[in-house]
């Protein structure tokens, strides 16, 4: 199969359906740091999200596909319409700070134009999402330690097409994946994505789920 895995700098969901025979390809507007340059496209991936298009890889290759993606899997950005961002929108009780709601609406309308993609078979994962913005009602939620990581990072699936992800290792969680703001001392516990401007980490598939999604729907 042709598939587009969008906002994916990582390259974790390319190299698990690659790893099962099928043309996938990354895109995302960051250089790829999965070490298949030959994979990935450094672009604005609303550009190819219809598909019949044409593209040049980081390697200098020239693609093209007919038609629509057989399927398409984005992780579009999640930054303004997390429920973790919830005490930037809400800097005071009972107020919304203005930029940031814009910013929101901005990201909501780069989620729908994916969501809306000339696809049968789409995917779109974003974690849990403020209810201001009204977005569309997620088909399923899924958990890291459900596919073989000790961790809790609750993540939901928009699914078009695709029947929901099944459970393949299900492990015990030892913490978050991310830690809070408590006053907890046992940082041992947590995964290795930091709060602040480890943003990337804390984005990344896990490759449990990666290669669930790619022995599954591929």
């Amino acid at each position: 199969m042709n598939i587009l895995i969008a906002c994916e700098e990582s390259q974790a969901v390319c190299i698990a359906f690659r790893q099962h025979g099928h043309n996938a390809f990354s895109v995302d507007i960051q250089p790829c740091s999965g070490g298949h340059p030959e994979w990935h496209i450094m672009d604005d991936a609303l550009k190819y999200i219809d598909g019949d298009c044409e593209f040049i890889t980081c390697d200098g290759v020239v693609h093209k596909i007919s038609g629509e993606w057989d399927m398409l899997i984005a992780h579009p950005p999640c930054t303004y319409l997390s429920i973790a961002g919830a005490c930037r929108l809400y800097p005071r009780r009972g107020e919304i700070d203005p930029n940031r709601y814009q910013q929101g609406l901005n990201a909501k309308k780069f989620f729908m134009k994916i969501y809306s993609a000339k696809c049968k078979k789409i995917a779109i994962e974003n974690p849990k999402q403020l209810k201001i913005f009204n977005m569309p009602n997620y088909t399923q939620e899924i958990q890291p330690f459900q596919f073989g990581h000790p961790y809790t990072k609750l993540t939901r699936l928009w699914l078009k097409g695709l029947p929901q992800l099944v459970p393949t290792n299900v492990v015990s969680p030892i913490g978050p994946f991310v830690p809070s703001f408590t006053g907890r001392k046992d940082k041992s516990k947590y995964g290795y994505a930091k709060r602040g401007y480890d943003s990337k980490n804390r984005s990344k598939t896990f490759s449990g789920i990666a290669h669930a999604m790619a022995e599954q729907w591929g």
